[in-house]
């Protein structure tokens, strides 16, 4: 028989009993009730409360997404609220008995509701419990975790692995406490004196982001309303050392207590290799900040770490207990995690999944517990399944969806009425926006943009909404995608295909005939027809007037001439009118101080050893400006429609103005070359990136526009509840109000605010979906942080490439190993260099670890000498013992060979090595793009034909993946776009315009 709990989810029908876990079983062994193996599990209400109070936030949130995952046959049950189920605690009951005996006696309850026809079986860790109430009822068992997996699951072999592990762990954890007496660290303070701290203005509260480059060294706290309104301090907070830091991981909210003035430091100025030294020499220190250290954690932001056992070698030097080891994470942020297992020596070669337990203050190191193997070290899909886990980010296959017709009637007709038409790259199939523009009596127009109906398809709350929330955005990888909605939604019912019909949002504006001010605006649901699928080259082809280009356009194939002829000309008016129109559009925004980071994008040719033959500047056309103009438009438009409609529980999209002081390095580098960039207002900054041109070298200004951008503040979702109207702004669109409406299919976002919309002009069932103001705060949180989190996995994907692409080449004999460079940041030690050929960034030593200097001879090439270095402003000069003096300045051109650097416990990085102070001959000043992404897919393609057998497989739908993940940062934009950007702070310089067109 099946069940359908208070919640409303059914539980399956093909199971032989329900499985009701206790307190002790649901905080100890989620991971494994979260295997879907395990069907009919009822969590009771006392189980998820314990939860809640005593593991914490993070926990209790993965307790919810596990019984709100319709992939998991498990519900919750209200014990405590139901007349016959709850139990008063007795005098003297210890909590956990009591709670043993409510979550027994509403499991009791379950089964007579069941009328005896499902056997319940209450597992627990409970040996009195077990005793008490092992016979008590008939039909419903109380035995061990243990004894439930050895009888009903025998050969649930990782279940049963894993369970070891948390118990050995745990058992470990407990003798570890009863023996050491030494404390490692210092308590943190009782949480009721940290909250009073930081309201008196004594403690300051913020997360902890801890220096990849200098992780045993240095962290940061980055404030979070500070609790005294007289505390000035607008810096970060530097955390100097691990014993400051206190058992704090990176991602924690921490509470920080300042230290003495004479005790601040400086942070790091010198270029590091990501070594475990743990003091920096005293001349590479910058001027001295707050420093502070960590009092208390209010939230632990633990989660899965991927990890690497030590080898052989290292294993016999970690001491006397062979079970207990020391695994390097592979995010060089978080301490080693020291874990109880028995499969060390078979698990040296491969990516592990563990998680943390504790951190008790009388250990070096936290305590954790073996979860899951990933792969083979250096295996492509073993580091791809690595980059996943470190950011969260789910792969599972999507549940089953069904997709029920509406009737036609009930929305605007635009097939017969309206030529529609989409421009997006070559090879696009989920098109979420499509444009129509047409004459109106009395000389005006009218202007549409026509948006995927995704919510027809997705109700609010059904199975398909609640995994597309949870992912919040499609997931862009350098060889592949992870979709947030399902292909048949994506790339068939909801993409606004030519020549099919289609449900879609439409925004359609009356414009006036020669200003194009918008004289009146309607939303509506609607069908349309897309006439035409144009690629972006086709529809530049037609906007220019050039008849080669007819033929790229398969819906005018089949007609006769005349018929072609008066088509072609309907549609270069069209793509004519609204080129006028996005030109004015985007002259009202550059009038208030709009920004703009121009970008020239590159294709990379290659020979037909898919070796990288050739890079060929790919320029940028108006017609991307044309179609990101209408993006634009409507989402200003709609972020001040639903705000009207719903002035607390608006979904929109801010961007602050940046902090004056993260500017600093810009107005230095740009002063290096005779420029001054004024930062005082967005429009000011603007013009003067626009006056900082060297016609000589166009890699200077692409340069500034990206430090610039490297020093924006990020743009984040909010609820227009939780923010006060002069903080809707955004900077770098120069726009009062803004939100995300043009992309529902890859953004959660976006389906949100078409409900909103959708909902303002209806009354009835449209409101009830409506959240509340602190709901919808909550969900923009979660959505910034998968965006950020998809953006580091993109990153760090295209990275993994670079290096296997470098990796199988000789760098002292393929020329492809060297390239021209240019100095866009001047260290203590060296200089970072930005490649234009590859679109890479990294680090190149003018200092070796022996203590040489670098050393350029008459002919240009480069030798270690032993010397010294001079750092000034906008140059660093090396000066040997013998030989000639060498000066690097900002933005000089040098000759640099590429190099990969290998770990075993971490991800490969790239090592740039300067060969000489003079430009590659061959590439001496060639035109370069400021983003790489194309570059980057075809760099892909020719590393994935050597992946092995495993790869070859998926090497048909291969070039398909990549002509999506390309149309995920083009579609709809250009690359001069977005020009002022977002959670870049991390990423390479190249993907600051990849960044930029987030903002569509």
């Amino acid at each position: 028989m099946s069940f359908r709990a208070a919640n409303g989810k059914l539980l399956s029908d093909d199971v032989t009993h329900y499985v009701v876990p206790d307190c002790k079983v649901v905080q100890e062994y989620l991971e494994i009730l979260e295997f879907p193996e395990l069907k009919g599990i009822i969590f009771m209400q006392t189980a998820c409360q314990a939860v809640q109070h005593q593991k914490g936030r993070r926990q209790y949130n993965k307790l919810r997404n596990l019984l709100k995952d319709p992939r998991h046959d498990c519900t919750v049950f209200a014990n405590e609220f139901h007349q016959h189920c709850y139990l008063p605690r007795e005098k003297g009951e210890s909590m956990e008995k009591w709670q043993s005996r409510n979550i027994y006696n509403a499991a009791a309850w379950y089964y007579n509701h069941c009328l005896g026809q499902m056997p319940v079986v209450m597992v627990t860790e409970d040996e009195d419990a077990i005793r008490q109430f092992g016979n008590e009822t008939e039909g419903v068992f109380v035995i061990s975790f243990k004894n439930y997996l050895d009888n009903f699951w025998p050969d649930l072999k990782a279940a049963h692995e894993l369970f070891d592990s948390i118990t050995q762990a745990r058992r470990e954890r407990e003798s570890e406490s009863q023996e050491n007496h030494g404390k490692e660290y210092p308590e943190h303070l009782p949480l009721e004196v940290l909250e009073a701290g930081i309201k008196s203005g004594r403690y300051l509260q913020g997360t902890l982001n801890v220096n990849k480059h200098r992780a045993q060294l240095e962290a940061f706290v980055r404030l979070q309303g500070c609790g005294s309104k007289d505390t000035e301090l607008q810096s970060d907070i530097l955390i100097y050392g691990t014993k400051a830091r206190n058992r704090a991981i990176h991602g924690d909210v921490v509470v920080v207590e300042l230290l003495p003035v004479q005790e601040w430091k400086g942070r790091t100025v010198a270029l590091c290799e990501n070594e475990t030294e743990d003091k920096a020499p005293a001349d590479t220190t910058g001027d001295p900040m707050p420093t502070g250290k960590v009092v208390g954690i209010t939230q632990k932001n633990w989660r899965d770490y991927v990890v690497t056992f030590p080898s052989k070698e290292e294993s016999q030097s970690q001491g006397r207990n062979a079970q207990k080891v020391l695994v390097t994470p592979w995010d060089y942020r978080i301490p080693k995690i020291r874990i109880s297992t028995q499969q060390a020596e078979a698990l040296q070669d491969y990516r592990v999944v563990v998680r943390i337990d504790s951190w008790e203050s009388t250990s070096l190191y936290p305590n954790g517990h073996f979860v899951r193997v990933l792969g083979r070290i250096g295996d492509l899909e073993g580091e791809i399944a690595a980059i996943l886990v470190e950011n969260s980010i789910c792969a599972a296959p999507f549940s089953e969806i069904q997709v029920k017709p509406e009737e036609v009637e009930k929305r605007l007709d635009l097939r017969d009425t309206h030529l529609i038409f989409s421009i997006d790259p070559k090879g696009c199939e989920d098109v979420d926006d499509a444009l129509s523009v047409r004459a109106l009596p009395r000389g005006r127009l009218e202007l549409g943009v026509h948006i995927a109906d995704v919510t027809h398809f997705v109700p609010a709350d059904s199975y398909t909404d609640v995994e597309a929330r949870a992912r919040a955005t499609t997931c862009y990888l350098a060889d592949r995608r992870y979709d947030m909605l399902p292909s048949v939604l994506s790339a068939d019912l909801c993409s606004l295909l030519s020549g099919v019909d289609r449900y879609a949002v439409s925004v359609l504006w009356e414009l006036e005939e020669e200003s194009y001010e918008a004289l009146s605006v309607r939303y509506t649901r609607s069908v349309i027809r897309s006439s035409y699928k144009l690629e972006y080259e086709v529809a530049q082809g037609l906007l220019d007037g050039d008849p080669g280009v007819l033929g790229d356009i398969p819906e005018l194939k089949h007609l006769d001439e005349g018929a072609r002829q008066k088509k072609v000309s309907e549609l270069a008016w069209a793509i004519c009118k609204l080129t006028e129109i996005a030109r004015h559009a985007r002259a009202r925004r550059d009038r208030s101080g709009a920004l703009e980071l121009e970008g020239i994008e590159i294709r990379v040719q290659l020979d037909e050893k898919r070796n990288i033959h050739d890079l060929i500047p790919r320029q940028p056309l108006e017609v991307h400006e044309t179609v990101a103009e209408c993006m634009i438009l409507a989402n200003h438009w709609v972020a001040k429609k639903i705000w009207e409609d719903f002035p607390h529980q608006a979904l929109l999209r801010q961007h602050p103005p940046p902090r004056q002081e993260f500017f600093t390095e810009l107005r230095e580098c740009a002063s290096a070359k005779g420029f001054s960039i004024d930062t005082r207002s967005n429009k000011a900054l603007a013009e003067s990136l626009d006056k900082a041109n060297d016609p000589s070298d166009p890699l200077v200004n692409k340069l500034l526009r990206s430090m610039a951008t490297h020093a924006m503040a990020n743009a984040l979702y909010f609820s227009t509840g939780s923010c006060p109207e002069e903080e809707f702004h955004h900077y770098g669109l120069a726009l009062d109000k803004y939100t995300h409406f043009t992309s529902p299919i890859r953004r959660y976002a976006d389906i949100v605010v078409h409900r909103l919309l959708l909902a303002g002009g209806a009354a009835g069932p449209g409101k009830d979906h409506v959240s509340s103001s602190k709901d919808l705060e909550e969900l923009c949180r979660h959505i910034n942080n998968r965006n950020r989190a998809a953006q580091r996995a993109q990153k760090q994907s295209t990275e993994l490439f670079q290096c296997m692409y470098f990796r199988d080449r000789s760098p002292e004999t393929d020329e492809r190993c060297v390239a021209d460079g240019v100095i866009y940041s001047i260290r203590t030690n060296g200089v970072l260099v930005f490649v234009p050929r590859y679109g890479i960034k990294g680090a190149a030593y003018m200092r070796n670890k022996e203590g040489l200097v670098i050393s350029c001879g008459g002919g240009g090439s480069c030798e270690w000498k032993a010397g010294s270095l001079h750092r000034s402003q906008g140059q660093i000069t090396s000066t040997p013992t013998s030989g000639g003096s060498l000066t690097l300045r900002l933005f000089d051109h040098i000759t640099v060979r590429i190099l990969v650097q290998s770990s075993r416990c971490h991800a490969d990085t790239i090592r740039l090595e300067i060969l000489s102070d003079a430009p590659q001959p061959c590439a001496a000043r060639q035109a370069a793009p400021s983003s790489a992404q194309l570059g980057r897919a075809d760099l892909v393609r020719a590393v994935t034909q050597g992946a092995g057998e495993a790869q070859r497989a998926q090497e048909k739908g291969r070039g398909e993946v990549l002509e999506e993940e390309y149309r995920e940062f083009c579609q709809t934009k250009g690359p001069s776009l977005y020009q002022l950007l977002e959670e870049i702070r991390e990423l390479a310089l190249l993907d600051v315009s990849t960044e930029a067109r987030a903002e569509l």
